[in-house]
């Protein structure tokens, strides 16, 4: 038997991160690589960045550190959304071999037949503008959800964000090629597949290569609520001006899929709206809270929220605070704003001072922690179904309902993978929610 070669993988930032190292990973199977853990000595650590905060520039690394530790032989690759950004700087980390650009990631096995260290790290990576085709791909892990990638690329211009230079134009998976893959997932008993992209609610545009949109997002959901074997669909991050009412309303009587929505906000002062160049005013934003409330009462809504853009002045601050203490919301994602190169805002006037950035995060967070908890309290007593997940959190199993509230319950093995009718009964102290079981065989 000859000695197969070991490959690991880490993952920086988002969900559709995730299903791309899954891809990837594939591809090193099929190759005849074993994958292992990133705590386990490797003969190559591949590690898919990504440039949204400032923090993933240093926790890269310290990753790479990590696996050098592991085996200072080993040859270390670096993909993803960083390493389109910013190649020659992730070349120059002690110990990387070879960046691999937004078109270069998925054909990563074809540039590692030489295994040697590099003085240098060698970069592979294209003009963004090249980057105009679709790779498919979606992930399977944690085995109770798959991340599913239907989606990328993105044609905003909003001011602070370099993902259309990391990640290239709108562009989408074929509808037959998104549905091909949620049959395979679901075929791998797997019972909850969400759907990931960079700008999920612009899915059809591109699907075959040109800038027409063949199908539409509501044409995506339509279909997939018909796939045979998915148990719980979950749509991750969409645009409030790209979530249209027919969507809402199709998601409340689905099937499959679960009430539960991530808008982004961002600012809910229309003055700062407009400084990041989104493409709502916050009265659109209060019109799709209100129509996902009047449909689904019981409905999970976060939000993602940026604090210290340039020119947020005190007054931009609390019309944000008060906009999101006033809105029947579930929960917030906080973003301290940091400067991003080639980006507009890098260069814009009335830079909000660090302190003060983390000031209004702190407020931020701690208003989630309210609106969360009020969140949970709204659904004590009612039945819910929860997907239980396969870890033992001393001495406890944990999972979520169909709309986002995490509950625990004493460890059972037997309950790992399992959808459960529950009734929701009391707020533990750890902020999760504690359960009676309906089937009451599932009592431990």
């Amino acid at each position: 038997m000859e000695n197969r070669k070991k490959v690991a993988f880490y993952t920086l930032g988002c969900k559709l991160n995730f299903s791309e190292t899954s891809t990837i990973a594939r591809s090193f199977n099929d190759e005849g690589f074993d994958r292992v853990d990133f705590e386990d000595v490797a003969d190559i650590y591949v590690i898919n960045t990504c440039s949204v905060t400032e923090n993933a520039d240093k926790q890269f690394k310290q990753v790479v550190k990590k696996a050098m530790k592991l085996n200072e032989k080993a040859f270390v690759a670096a993909v993803g959304c960083y390493a389109q950004l910013k190649p020659e700087e992730l070349a120059a980390v002690d110990g990387v071999d070879l960046v691999l650009g937004a078109t270069e990631k998925f054909k990563i096995t074809d540039y590692i037949h030489d295994l040697s260290k590099n003085d240098m790290g060698e970069v592979h990576s294209c003009e963004i503008a090249e980057a105009d085709f679709y790779v498919g791909s979606y992930s399977i892990g944690d085995r109770t959800r798959a991340f599913l990638k239907v989606q990328d690329g993105c044609d905003y211009k909003c001011t602070y964000c370099t993902i259309p230079l990391a990640r290239g134009i709108s562009r989408s998976d074929a509808l037959e090629n998104v549905l091909k893959n949620a049959k395979e997932i679901s075929a791998q008993n797997i019972r909850e597949i969400v759907l990931t992209g960079v700008n999920i609610g612009d899915y059809g545009k591109g699907e075959f290569g040109n800038k027409k949109h063949e199908h539409t997002f509501l044409d995506l959901v339509q279909a997939l609520d018909k796939v045979e074997g998915i148990e719980r669909l979950r749509i991750s991050s969409i645009e409030p001006n790209l979530l249209k009412n027919e969507t809402i309303e199709f998601v409340s009587k689905s099937r499959t899929f679960v009430p539960h929505f991530h808008i982004p906000l961002q600012s809910g002062s229309n003055d700062i709206l407009k400084l990041m160049k989104r493409r709502y005013l916050r009265e659109v934003y209060i019109d799709r809270v209100n129509k996902i409330r009047e449909v689904m009462p019981h409905a999970c809504i976060g939000v993602d929220v940026i604090v210290g853009f340039p020119g947020e002045t005190d007054e931009h601050f609390l019309e944000t605070y008060h906009f999101l203490n006033d809105l029947d919301i579930s929960y917030l994602h906080v973003f301290t704003y940091s400067e991003r190169d080639n980006t507009e805002a890098a260069e814009m006037e009335g830079v909000v001072p660090s302190n003060v950035r983390a000031k209004r995060s702190k407020m931020l967070r701690g208003l989630s922690v309210k609106k969360r908890r009020a969140f949970y309290e709204s659904q004590l007593g009612t039945n819910r179904t929860v997907l239980f997940e396969s870890e033992n959190k001393e001495g406890y199993i944990q999972g979520f309902t169909e709309n986002y509230v995490k509950v625990k319950t004493p460890w059972n093995p037997e309950l790992v993978n399992t959808l459960q009718e529950i009734n929701l009964t009391k707020i533990d102290e750890d902020g999760s929610v504690r359960l009676e079981f309906l089937n009451k065989l599932m009592e431990v």
